[in-house]
């Protein structure tokens, strides 16, 4: 026993030892040392204050009201580090921007007192962020005013003056100490090598503010010729907007995101190019990808710019004509196919592309709001329906798909067109539609979404006045009764329209009328 406590003691002593417990008897007051990271020195044959070595943290910052907390006894080491970790983690953006600072001032030029064969600066130049951090740089009168506008303005006094200039509330304080290095340098392009973009859009702005002429070229020269990504562009494109540059300076750099394809004549052409090659496209894969990323782009961001050059009315109508004329001819074809001129495997093939680009070229009108015209011109297409009745379904099916993607928008209100045209649709095509259901429900390549379908159809039949109504529902339900499956089943449309025709009576005599009394007072 006496043995395992002896074997305890030693290990709480340890422990103790290690700073692990805290032990009242002790007293621990580790020492540190108080320094500031930058202190410019006052004697003028220093060209600049040095640093001190990055390693250790600063625990003050030069201008700021950060000081060191000492531990109480009562604090074991683990506490300790903690706190020290919890203050690091705080200064660590800051020591950051210190080290980098540090090491932009370690080879700079105007730290040589031989440089050029010019004696020490002769100006003293500080810069001080938000913060309060600062730096100051011993530099050279006659590069600043030869680089600069802006210096050259403020230090106009004669030879042989001392100047002291401050530049206040800057927002990156590293950046201005590059910007003074970089007017150094006859090599402007090498330094900015390999940069990101975020750093000399940085670099540009501080020239901008200082007119230093020659790093606005540089600048805008790089940005010019390295790629950006998509975050990038939106940072060039606003800061570009933001500095109002010479439009000569500016303009190179925006060539690739903006040209004179401004007027929709122009576009309009390139629209077309691009829809009809999708269309004519002989590849099916290459085919279906194109259509996927044209449609998604058409659809991005839509209603939120007004200024956006869109596809026209006119374009998606003229396509329309064209899918339409090469649909009736290949029906046509396919009506008198017995001859042995086609392939049946061929014309089957054409009829589907064609059916899809259709329907392709539908969804787009109907995501840009102008399918309304379509509705009507599909209605009337007499012959179109006639050339479809007289083929196989499985040549044909395909069609009807069209008519189900019109009662679809129909029903989810994407569609606003008269009860006439609505009727006419349905007259023409919702027989064809019955016909072809079945086929388009058990198509192995792209099979329908039935319950969607379905909707879409009951909730266009719906929108009709009641006797119309009527006519198509009890058409449906003799059909249904026979074919099944095989018929789209657009029960709830029945029983929406039986309760309206025989549960829900609308008596005129319940019908109140306003009643005005007219009284004459007195005066």
């Amino acid at each position: 026993m006496a043995a395992e406590n002896a074997l305890k003691s030693r290990e709480v002593s340890a422990m103790i030892k290690q700073g692990f417990i805290s032990d009242q008897t002790l007293s621990f007051s580790p020492s540190r040392s108080l320094s500031k990271l930058y202190s410019p020195t006052s004697s003028p044959s220093k060209p600049l204050s040095s640093p001190p070595s990055p390693q250790p943290p600063p625990p003050q910052l030069a201008g700021s009201n950060q000081s060191l907390t000492r531990p109480t006894p009562s604090q074991t080491l683990y506490e300790m580090m903690s706190d020290d970790q919890n203050r690091d983690s705080k200064l660590l953006p800051d020591r950051k921007i210190h080290e980098k600072v540090h090491r932009l001032l370690q080879d700079a030029p105007f730290r040589n007192p031989n440089w050029g064969g010019l004696v020490s600066g002769d100006v003293r130049l500080t810069v001080v962020a938000k913060d309060g951090f600062r730096v100051s740089m011993d530099v050279h009168k006659s590069v600043l005013a030869a680089k600069s506008r802006f210096f050259a303005e403020k230090l106009r006094k004669e030879r042989g003056v001392s100047h002291c200039v401050e530049i206040s509330d800057c927002d990156d304080v590293e950046v201005y100490v590059e910007a003074v290095v970089l007017m150094y340098s006859d090599d402007l392009k090498g330094r900015l090598m390999g940069e990101e973009v975020s750093r000399v859009l940085g670099l540009l702005k501080v020239s901008a503010a200082i007119m230093y002429d020659e790093g606005i070229a540089s600048c805008l020269e790089y940005l010019e010729a390295v790629p950006w990504s998509e975050e990038e562009e939106e940072k060039v494109v606003s800061q570009l907007g933001e500095l109002q540059l010479h439009e000569d300076l500016s303009s190179e750099v925006l060539l690739r995101v903006s040209s004179e394809l401004s007027t929709s004549a122009r576009a309009d052409g390139i629209f077309m190019r691009l829809l009809t090659g999708v269309l004519q496209a002989k590849d099916d894969r290459a085919r279906r990808e194109m259509k996927a990323l044209i449609s998604r782009l058409l659809r991005e961001d839509a209603g939120s710019d007004s200024n956006r050059i869109d596809v026209s009315k006119e374009t998606l109508y003229h396509l329309c004509h064209r899918c339409l004329s090469s649909l009736v001819l290949c029906l046509s074809e396919a009506t008198s196919a017995d001859d042995g001129r086609r392939d049946r495997g061929v014309l089957m093939a054409e009829i589907a592309r064609e059916a899809d680009n259709m329907q392709w070229i539908v969804g787009i009108l109907v995501d840009k709001k102008m399918g309304e015209e379509f509705v009507k011109l599909w209605a009337d297409q007499k012959e179109l329906v006639d050339l479809h009745s007289k083929i196989p379904t499985m040549y044909r099916h395909e069609i009807s798909r069209i008519t189900a993607q019109l009662c679809v928008a129909i029903g989810s209100r994407n569609l606003l067109v008269p009860k006439e045209t609505r009727f006419l649709l349905l007259s023409t095509w919702l027989e064809a539609l019955y016909e072809d259901f079945g086929w388009m429900r058990r198509a192995s390549s792209r099979s329908i979404d039935k319950k969607l379908v379905e909707e879409g159809i009951s909730q266009t039949i719906l929108t009709l006045p009641l006797q119309q109504q009527q006519t198509i529902l009890l058409n449906w339900f003799d059909r249904f009764l026979n074919k099944g499956d095989d018929c789209p089943n657009i029960q709830k449309a029945f029983e929406v329209w039986w309760r309206r025709a025989f549960i829900r009576h609308v008596s005129e005599q319940e019908n109140t009328q306003l009643q005005i009394t007219v009284c004459d007072y007195p005066s």
